[in-house]
């Protein structure tokens, strides 16, 4: 059914199909209309045989998560940014137990300084943590992400965050076209535990796991991303299948053909991209786009054959690694590992900045002549930088950076230096 809806309730919808039994909910900016919107359901006998939780913390939620997947139901939560990184432990417990939990994140900006908007930090600081990362490029995909995800995680008994840019998606009210009960229904079978806690047959789940089989242990977690590169794709054909539409898969190239430049990157800004890519190509120049969709397991070998024929690679990234630059970039250049071409990491969009089509134009022109640095934050004010350095190395009690610059902007009034 096409309907007109805010991004949150579009992924509250998507998620009420998959038939949860348990919703663990925290709220944190921007992921709160998701969980407010499925407690509405639950209270209003809308999604039946439910249980939604409200829990003290992020990390209880995650912990009462991972108790009711463990019990052998079908679990789900959400959480943004300060959030995710309060239920850290958990979230490294949840991948360790082979739990099949699936979790939104509204990506947010990590603080110090606090900030509310936009970026990838989150998300990107669990990288590692044994989930499989999806990242949405609009609300329609997000919606089936969801659905796709659940059926992922039970398949592998592997926990699946569907991550979506905060407020860019979450609060954004565009058509969608959300499927039936009876659709869902035939592509999601019923949960079917591989592990459950049962009075009746006494195991013991989470044990101590000494150096005699804790390499062997992390081992199948990393086998059990390696089948998803086999399953992400397989369910993204047979979902287009079921519904008509396209949506998820591990990359989405996009005008790739003949391209001598081609820019990579994740989540909502591939829109902008493509928009950019299509106006150059008018004009003649020879670019095109990669969206990656799948970030966990990261993409090596389709990546590789989208790219190599490019004499040069843009990786847009919505994150930054302090004191190394981008992220993305790293997972890219091992895809090419061994391809001579020239590649560049560019930094955008941090906390919230625009990305605009005209500073994308004049990027990709500037990586088009090869004039670009190894890493390129987008639109960095510098003379802001530059004054910051010069005050804190004019004076020993320099006070805290960020109150610094907003005084600068002229944006906040203190005394500072």
């Amino acid at each position: 059914m096409l309907k007109q809806t805010e991004g949150s309730h579009a992924i509250a919808e998507s998620v009420a199909l998959c038939r949860p039994k348990v919703i663990c909910a925290y709220p944190i900016t921007p992921q709160t209309h998701i969980v407010e919107g499925l407690g509405e359901m639950v209270k209003a006998g809308e999604l039946a045989d439910c249980e939604f939780i409200n829990v003290e913390s992020e990390f209880a939620a995650l912990s009462v998560a991972i108790g009711s997947s463990a019990a052998g139901v079908r679990t789900y939560t959400a959480t943004s940014s300060q959030g995710l990184l309060f239920m850290a432990e958990a979230v490294y417990n949840a991948s360790g137990l082979g739990l099949p939990i699936v979790m939104t994140i509204g990506n947010r900006a990590i603080g110090a300084p606090i900030n509310i908007w936009n970026d990838h930090s989150d998300s990107m600081s669990m990288r590692d943590a044994g989930w499989i990362q999806l990242y949405a490029e609009t609300n329609q995909e997000a919606l089936d992400l969801h659905i796709q995800a659940f059926r992922l995680a039970e398949e592998l008994s592997c926990p699946v965050m569907v991550c979506m840019d905060g407020f860019i998606l979450t609060h954004a009210y565009e058509r969608v076209d959300v499927p039936s009960q009876s659709e869902v229904d035939a592509f999601l079978p019923p949960f079917e535990p591989r592990q459950v806690l049962d009075p009746a047959e006494p195991v013991t789940i989470g044990a101590m796991v000494g150096p005699e089989a804790f390499t062997e242990v992390r081992y199948l977690a990393h086998h059990k991303q390696m089948r998803a590169l086999e399953r992400i794709p397989a369910l993204a054909a047979e979902f287009e299948r079921r519904f008509g539409r396209a949506s998820g898969g591990l990359i989405r190239p996009y005008r790739t053909e003949g391209a001598e430049t081609i820019v990579v990157a994740l989540g909502s800004v591939n829109g902008t991209i493509q928009e950019v890519v299509d106006e150059m190509r008018e004009a003649g120049v020879a670019i095109g786009s990669v969206a990656i969709t799948s970030f966990r397991p990261f993409p090596l070998a389709a990546l590789r054959e989208a790219l190599m024929h490019a004499k040069r690679v843009v990786v847009l990234e919505k994150c930054l690694a302090v004191g190394l630059g981008g992220i993305v970039s790293d997972g890219v250049r091992k895809a090419l590992s061994g391809i001579q071409l020239n590649g560049y990491t560019v930094v955008a969009g941090l906390g919230g900045r625009a990305i605009t089509r005209a500073s994308l134009k004049r990027l990709f022109e500037e990586a088009g002549r090869d004039a670009l640095e190894a890493v390129t934050f987008l639109d960095l004010n510098t003379d802001l930088v530059a004054h910051e350095l010069d005050r804190e190395a004019g004076t020993r009690r320099s006070g805290p950076t960020a109150e610094a610059l907003l005084k600068r902007l002229g944006t906040v009034s203190a005394r500072i230096g």
